[in-house]
Formats: C-alpha cells, sequence, structure tokens
C-alpha cells in the first residue's frame, strides 16, 4: 500500500482540487494525509473529509513591501523542519501540491529527503510559490498548453484541473426549483467567487430588467453582496454563497457570466457551459486572470469582456451574443484535451509513488 501527502492551501482554490482527487486516491488504496498551515482554510476542509492534517508554519510570499518579509523567511525556514519531521513520520511514497505559500516548506522538505513531488500550477504563468517548487518537482501539471514553455527541464504535462465529481450530478430540474423560477427561460448564471465582484455585481444589475426579459438569472454574488431592492424581481435568483445545491445550479445553467480564476473556469470548461469571462483587471492583480480568459477565447471556448470595458449596452450586447453562440462554444469544449484530469494526474502519482517504492 502506497502513501500520499497532500499539500496546498491559502486559498479553497488550492484545496479543492486535493479533495477532487481523494475518492481515486482511496479506491487506489493510498494511505492520505495532509500537511498545512496551522489556522488556513485548507485545515477545516481537510479535516471534514476525515484525512489526517497536520499543521506547519508558513511565512506568506508577498511581491510588495511589508515589514513581515523581513520575518517571514524565518517562518518558512521553519516550516521546512516541520515538515521534515511530519514527513519523516509519515514516510509518504509521494507528495502532491497544488501551490500557494504553504507548500513551499512542505515541497522542499520532501525533495531534501528523496520523496518525489508532484505539483500543481492552475494560471498560465506559475505564482511565486510554485516557482520556488518547481525546481524541486518531478512533474508540474497545468491547465493552459501555453504555460509548458514556462516549466524548465521538459517537466510541464497538460492534465487540466481536478473537477469534483459531484459538479457532473446535478439536475436542471433541481436547480430550477431551487430558485423558483415560474417561467420557462434559458438561464443565465452568474458568478463572482466567493467575496463577489462588484464590477459583475453592479453590471448585472443595472441590466436586470432586460435581462430577465430574456433569461432567468441565478446571481452568485458573494458574502455580504444580497441587494434588498432586486429581491422580489421575477426570474432572478440571488445567493451570498451555494454549497450541496451548486451541482443542480451548474446543471440549469445554459450559459455563465464568471470572473477567470483558474479553477473557476476549469469547472466550468469540465461541464461544457459556455461562458462569458470578466477577468480581474491588472489594477486589482498580477494579470493571471487575463491571460487566462485569454487562452480560453483562443481556443474557442470562452467569450472575454474587459471588465474596464463594460457598460450596459455592452455588457448585455455580450450576453446576447454569447448565448447566440453557445453551441459553437460547447463543440469546441468537447474536442478539449484538457478534460480527464483526474485520470493523468493519478496516473503520474502511481508512477512516481512505484518508482520511490521500488528504490527504497
Amino acid at each position: 500500500m502506497a502513501t500520499i501527502v497532500l499539500t496546498g492551501g491559502g486559498t479553497a482554490g488550492h484545496v479543492t482540487p486535493n479533495i477532487a482527487l481523494l475518492p481515486e486516491l482511496r479506491k487506489a488504496g493510498y494511505d492520505i494525509y495532509y500537511i498545512g498551515s496551522k489556522d488556513g482554510i485548507e485545515r477545516k476542509l481537510m479535516l471534514d473529509q476525515g484525512v489526517p492534517y497536520a499543521g506547519v508554519s508558513t511565512g506568506k510570499l508577498r511581491r510588495y513591501f511589508d515589514l513581515q518579509n523581513f520575518t517571514d523567511p524565518f517562518k518558512v525556514l521553519t516550516g521546512i523542519k516541520q515538515s521534515t519531521s511530519v514527513l519523516n513520520k509519515i514516510k509518504p511514497d509521494v507528495v502532491f501540491s497544488k501551490g500557494g505559500f504553504v507548500s513551499v516548506p512542505v515541497v522542499r522538505a520532501a525533495y531534501s529527503l528523496g520523496i518525489p513531488c508532484i505539483i500543481h500550477e492552475s494560471d498560465m504563468t506559475p505564482g511565486l510559490a510554485n516557482k520556488l517548487c518547481i525546481p524541486c518537482a518531478r512533474h508540474v501539471c497545468v491547465n493552459f498548453p501555453e504555460t509548458v514553455p514556462y516549466i524548465k527541464d521538459s517537466k510541464g504535462v497538460v492534465t487540466g484541473s481536478p473537477i469534483r465529481q459531484e459538479l457532473f450530478e446535478g439536475s436542471k430540474e433541481a436547480g430550477v426549483k431551487f430558485c423558483g423560477f415560474k417561467e420557462e427561460k434559458p438561464v443565465l448564471m452568474v458568478m463572482g467567487g466567493s467575496q463577489g465582484a462588484v464590477a459583475i455585481n453592479e453590471g448585472i444589475r443595472s441590466i436586470l430588467s432586460i435581462l430577465t426579459d430574456k433569461f432567468n438569472v441565478i446571481h452568485l454574488c458573494g458574502k455580504g453582496n444580497l441587494s434588498r431592492e432586486h429581491s422580489r424581481v421575477e426570474g432572478y435568483a440571488q445567493f451570498e454563497y451555494i454549497g450541496k445545491e451548486l451541482p443542480d445550479l451548474f446543471a440549469a445553467a445554459d450559459i455563465v457570466v464568471s470572473r477567470a480564476g483558474a479553477n473557476s473556469i476549469c469547472e466550468l470548461l469540465a461541464l461544457k457551459k459556455p461562458a462569458l469571462l470578466i477577468p480581474l483587471s491588472r489594477k486589482s492583480s498580477r494579470g493571471d486572470q487575463i491571460l487566462n480568459a485569454e487562452s480560453f477565447k483562443k481556443q474557442g471556448f470562452a467569450h472575454v469582456l474587459e471588465e474596464e470595458n463594460i457598460t450596459d449596452e455592452v455588457l448585455f450586447a455580450s450576453i446576447k451574443n454569447l448565448y447566440n453562440e453557445k453551441d459553437k462554444l460547447i463543440e469546441k469544449m468537447e474536442r478539449s484535451n484538457q478534460s480527464d484530469a483526474i485520470e493523468k494526474i493519478m496516473s503520474l502519482i502511481n508512477v512516481a509513488a512505484r518508482i520511490h517504492q521500488k528504490n527504497k
């Protein structure tokens, strides 16, 4: 029986792909452990999955000046020491990392112990944490073909992102019923992330009266962003957050308006949902969502609208155009090779584990 350590954290996007791998890892007979930060979101998420958890010291990796930049390298060194101790006790055959700053001490410690590491990079260009981990990796799984040239030594493998199986098991009828829609219309789903997206929320609500003439609208608007003013609009269902009903809402959706976070758009690709992507602007990010969106546009999976170009007329026209061309986008997505991510990643994990067991 093989043993695997999973790592990654800081945001849910660095944890949910690990969760998506759990059923196949268990089916394959792996003993599974998780190393994360002491109090990050990954702790609760993994303990809820029944995975043994060890917390280690981490230092956030910043691209801007902060006094903590002088102390956090020492936290990372402490984390490497703690990770080494945990790994020596667990003795895993392979480590799989989804990135985030917590992954750095774990991957560096595993490498020093001769434990093979497979890491996953969601975005078009590697983030700072993964840049520090790539030299220690046997393989780097990526979502975009354009990412491969950024990965040295032929380590890059296009796998796509692991998607939770339950997302494929939704019911369109249950989704429509949950939202309370009375008229039979195409369904537009709007997603701005767990914190919401102000520009998207305001843009959608600004044209809601004409949108609901043509569509039933599901709006995942983020925590604290419900609109009392629009709470009684027929054909409009708004939610701060959706849990177990999410597969049903995806099943109900004909088209989607979304940010361009890598995990989200990979879910849309896997579910074959045509999308209008409105990436986070460079003013608020390192520009990774813009690159993600442009890749999906180039491959014919989505349309793109830059946040700075949102007006009532442009947003409505973009949504209407997306609906008119949805079949063309679905056809492109069906031909994509960025599917079967779990199968591809499991193959890499299994080979690495077998080689390590053989060389013990």
